[in-house]
């Protein structure tokens, strides 16, 4: 049995924040994301669209666990300060999302310089902020954790089964019937569930 929680909370749609300092702008952007090739696709995006920016900096959470020494309330991250000094960018962005106990989410800030160094301190706050005010404009929601279980049971028990799932909400992905009348299933199931089958 593992420690990993039923559930975990996220946010449900992209949101936007800013934050100035000094004549230098921080867009932030807060989205929902799966996986690390998601993460990585919305960060070259963003690369892209704001390719005249100085800097791009991200943070990202994926996974669902118990949280671990810096408040990680995932099993994987990141954090990127792309040419700002060290830990002046992705550990504050990081961090407002683990104060938040946020997984399954990317933040990125993007910024334009004003042409006055704010200097470690001043950076830190920036990217803090930035990074609170979208999260501050996004709907965070609490989802479930999925787990994908293969189960075989005789046709006599089908309706038995049928009725489980429809109780836990489970999802079919794929299902074989055999000539020596079993079935086998491959389900997506929440958590809360599993040991039900």
């Amino acid at each position: 049995m593992s420690n990993t929680p039923n559930t975990y909370l996220t946010i449900d749609s992209p949101s936007e924040g800013l934050y100035k300092d000094k004549g230098s702008r921080f867009l932030s952007f807060a989205e929902p994301i799966n996986n690390v090739e998601e993460a990585k696709e919305r960060i070259a995006y963003y690369r892209k669209e704001y390719y005249d920016a100085r800097h791009c900096c991200y943070a990202y959470v994926l996974g669902a666990g118990e949280g671990d020494s810096m408040g990680c309330m995932g099993t994987e991250y990141r954090a990127n300060d792309d040419g700002e000094p060290s830990g002046t960018a992705g550990r504050p962005i990081l961090g407002q999302i683990n104060a938040n106990k946020l997984t399954n989410i990317l933040v990125v800030v993007i910024r334009y310089f004003g042409g006055v160094l704010l200097g470690t301190g001043g950076l830190i706050v920036a990217y803090k902020e930035s990074t609170k005010d979208a999260l501050g404009h996004a709907n965070i929601i609490r989802k479930d954790v999925l787990v994908t279980k293969q189960i075989s049971f005789s046709y006599e028990k089908m309706s038995d089964v049928m009725r489980t799932i429809r109780d836990t909400q489970t999802k079919i992905l794929s299902q074989e019937y055999s000539s020596n009348g079993h079935c086998t299933m491959l389900l997506e199931i929440k958590k809360t569930y599993e040991g039900r089958f």
